[in-house]
């Protein structure tokens, strides 16, 4: 079973831009700057992204899915099974659906990270970074927030050359770890609006039920 705090960190801390909440980052040098500039602006241009992903937690267990995104405010994603879980956000919550079960837990937009991905800019230098890191072609840039559950750290992996994202690794407060990883990934592709939609037949839970 997928624990649905670590689902939502884990998607939300990976893709946001990380409102400063604890403190000054480092101070980034001149090409650590126009490399994160460069990545803002390339990831803002993508109105649209599909692809697959594979999550992989503290103890080694791997599950993978399938991912869509249309920005502004919209991205679900779809884990495969024996997974029976689901996450949508369609613009005024995110919500964690159970297929099985036709359930589903609402979580407040503005609660979530992962908000500030799907508006209409991107800004990773007013992020609270504490490492930057550029090795075999990537760029690691890792940062620190506090989120609904409490502080986290992530460390976001661009590919140098497309600027894509490649990766995250979020550290959870307990200090458990989830590993993050899309390929796949094509850009542009029409998604239908079915895919970011709540079933009429499903009802809503408190999350914790």
């Amino acid at each position: 079973m997928i624990r649905r705090q670590a689902l939502l960190l884990g998607i939300a801390a990976g893709l946001s831009t990380f409102v400063p909440a604890l403190g000054q980052g480092r101070a980034l040098s001149a090409e650590e700057q126009q490399l994160i500039n460069e990545i803002n602006v390339h990831n803002s241009a993508i109105s649209t992204m599909v692809g697959r992903f594979l999550q992989i937690d503290t103890n080694g267990g791997r599950t993978e899915g399938t991912f869509f995104l249309q920005r502004p405010d919209k991205i679900a994603f779809r884990y495969a099974p024996p997974s029976r879980e689901e996450i949508v956000s369609i613009g005024n919550g995110f919500y964690v659906l159970d297929r099985r079960e036709e359930t589903y837990y609402a979580y407040p937009q503005d609660s979530i990270p992962l908000r500030q991905f799907l508006g209409s800019q991107i800004n990773l230098l007013n992020a609270n970074v504490v490492d930057v890191t550029l090795s075999d072609g990537y760029i690691s840039v890792t940062v620190i927030d506090e989120t609904v559950a409490g502080t986290v750290q992530v460390s976001l992996i661009f590919d140098t050359e497309t600027k894509d994202l490649a990766q995250w690794t979020l550290v959870e407060p307990s200090g458990a770890e989830l590993t993050f990883s899309l390929y796949d990934v094509q850009k542009g592709v029409e998604i239908p609006r079915s895919f970011f939609s709540i079933p009429a037949t499903y009802r809503g839970k408190e999350p914790g039920t």
